[in-house]
């Protein structure tokens, strides 16, 4: 089935009939253009109505109030848009001309209603005035620079407030390295049978004392630090470790290993890109092209084994849905026959539906192109946000790692791991983990029912799964090898947070998935609930140790086995 037989049958009318519709149409235009004008923008800030425009701050004149506000915000928001208002991932900056457009009566408002299905939480809770200085705080921010000065983070869970969590179910307080879990459709809940939690997380510099936590004879250091937004990592077919640094807009390149775990050279590839995730070297021996995912475009630069440094400028292959207002990751793989080159689109928001939503044209989707960019197609449908995709080494499957749905409770949607059928349709929005309806959608599409595919390993719900990778090293024990690594970014839709992990999915020398999965590296949680460290993007290097990249900290750590 295609995307286009879900698009409604339009009836056939009478001339009279379409020449009402005409002039009804026209006057509807007309209303529309003068409310544009009289907004001097036809985008409304996050819908808010045009009340709350006449609403202004009483507190904006109060000294201090700014300063009120930034204490707020780094204890509130500062996990999801950044320490420094920046922006972390796919979350947008506030430091932005859309902000500092809208009203203070319009930001108030949408920091009081939120927008559970767009990431954004209520924070109606929080006293009035307390919300009026995190406006004051926001318009503070200096577009400019598109940064403000990094607030410090307190303490705001109590951990005698937190449920308990029941199995297969867990949160933060228990995961360990080496545990076994795994969850099955016939765990899952009802929607809401608990409430939609709105927990970002509240980022934290890491204590000296603190370290992440890998199994028993894995050691793991801190392979580099300073680098702003680390994301995906992806290691050359020379060995060269390349890693996109999505905030700052360029590609950097790491070269072999010291003795005591560094990188012995570190460049920049490349800079001035939009939003980088995606890298994939093509063809995958002796490359003569790295290509990029830009948010908005898939972009190649010439490259051969050993560059360190572009030589040209990026061509562009194929335009791409930009990720402004929505998921902005993109990701490429390609096949093993070098002739089909794949694309994560992530959707642009939690549950819109595509039939109504024009935005969602080819997003939560993953595409195919010819490696020129030509002959574009829908590979797979239904995929909200396939963050990660990698080609099984072993059996020449397309996988992925999806963040799924928010807003159904503690304990629902699934994210999840799966090899991805072409033409196959995964659930989003309507369905989800085969015939399990969406309530916000209810009575629409059954007959997707039975179409909508269960993919192999169920994560844990919110876990935020991103970049996934096969092991194909030598060093881990050889149990590991052809197994799939992933990084959890960690929770924000959840009451107790989960994830902020690495996880490992064991295959047991097959290429395929039994649907467990194991805890590998941990501990970027406190026991306070704070988190100082996120896990993004995960790759093999050269001697065979893994390299992971933390948003959280920008910081990389590898992880290496320690032969008894």
């Amino acid at each position: 089935m295609t995307r286009h037989s879900l698009t409604p049958i339009r009836r056939h009318m009478t001339p009279k009939l379409a020449t009402r519709l005409m002039v009804l149409g026209a006057l509807i235009c007309g209303c529309w253009s003068l409310c544009a004008l009289a907004q001097d923008d036809a985008t409304r800030f996050h819908h808010a109505p045009l009340s709350v425009d006449d609403v202004r701050n009483p507190y904006a004149t109060q000294a201090g109030a700014a300063d009120a506000g930034k204490a707020l915000y780094a204890e509130h928001c500062a996990g999801c848009h950044g320490a420094s208002a920046q922006g972390n991932g796919n979350v947008p900056p506030l430091a932005s001309v859309k902000v500092k457009k809208a009203s203070p009566g319009a930001l108030f408002w949408f920091i009081s209603k939120g927008d559970i299905n767009d990431g954004m939480p209520a924070w109606d809770s929080l006293p009035e005035q307390q919300r009026w200085n995190l406006v004051s705080f926001v318009q503070s921010l200096d577009v400019a620079s598109n940064k403000a000065s990094a607030p410090t983070a307190t303490a705001s869970m109590s951990a005698g407030n937190w449920p308990t969590s029941k199995a297969p179910f867990t949160d933060f307080r228990y995961e360990s390295p080496g545990v076994t879990r795994k969850i099955t459709v016939a765990d899952l809940p009802a929607p809401y049978a608990t409430a939609s939690a709105g927990n970002a997380p509240q980022l934290v510099a890491r204590p000296p004392d603190v370290w992440p936590k890998a199994p028993p004879g894995f050691k793991v250091e801190l392979f580099a630090t300073g680098l702003d937004n680390p994301r995906l990592l992806r290691t050359a077919p020379n060995g060269d470790v390349f890693v996109a640094e999505t905030r700052a807009g360029r590609i950097t390149v790491f070269r072999g290993i010291t003795a005591d775990g560094h990188p012995k050279e570190t460049r920049v590839f490349a800079t001035g890109l939009n939003q980088p995730f995606g890298i994939a070297f093509y063809p995958s021996k002796h490359p003569q092209w790295i290509y990029i995912g830009d948010t908005d475009a898939v972009l190649r630069l010439p490259y051969k084994d050993g560059d360190l440094q572009a030589t040209a400028k990026p061509q562009h292959i194929a335009d791409l849905p930009h990720g402004q207002g929505g998921h902005s990751t993109r990701d490429i793989a390609f096949s093993p026959d070098g002739g089909r080159m794949y694309v994560s689109v992530g959707s642009v928001s939690n549950v819109d539906d595509p039939d109504t939503t024009p935005e969602e044209k080819h997003r939560a989707d993953i595409l195919a192109f010819r490696p020129d960019g030509s002959d574009m197609q829908v590979y797979a449908y239904g995929i909200r946000n396939a963050v990660g995709l990698a080609i099984d080494p072993k059996a020449g499957q397309l996988w992925c790692s999806v963040n799924e749905r928010d807003g159904l409770g503690d304990n629902l949607v699934p994210d999840y791991i799966t090899h991805v059928q072409e033409g196959g349709f995964y659930g989003w929005p309507w369905w989800y983990m085969g015939a399990h309806q969406d309530p916000r959608h209810g009575g629409r599409h059954p007959e997707l029912a039975n179409k909508t595919i269960v993919p192999d390993v169920l994560l844990h719900p919110h876990n935020a799964s991103l970049q996934l990778m096969f092991y194909t090293g030598e060093q881990f024990p050889s149990e590991y090898h052809g197994d799939i690594f992933a990084a959890e970014h960690g929770s924000w839709n959840r009451s107790v947070r989960v994830g902020y992990e690495v996880i490992r999915v064991p295959r047991h020398g097959t290429s395929r998935a039994t649907g467990e999965y194991q805890d590998f590296l941990t501990g970027f949680v406190l026991p306070n609930g704070q988190a100082w460290g996120r896990p993004a993007g995960v790759t093999t290097a050269n001697d065979g140790s893994l390299l992971v990249s933390d948003d959280g900290s920008n910081a990389i750590w590898r992880v290496s086995y320690q032969r008894p």
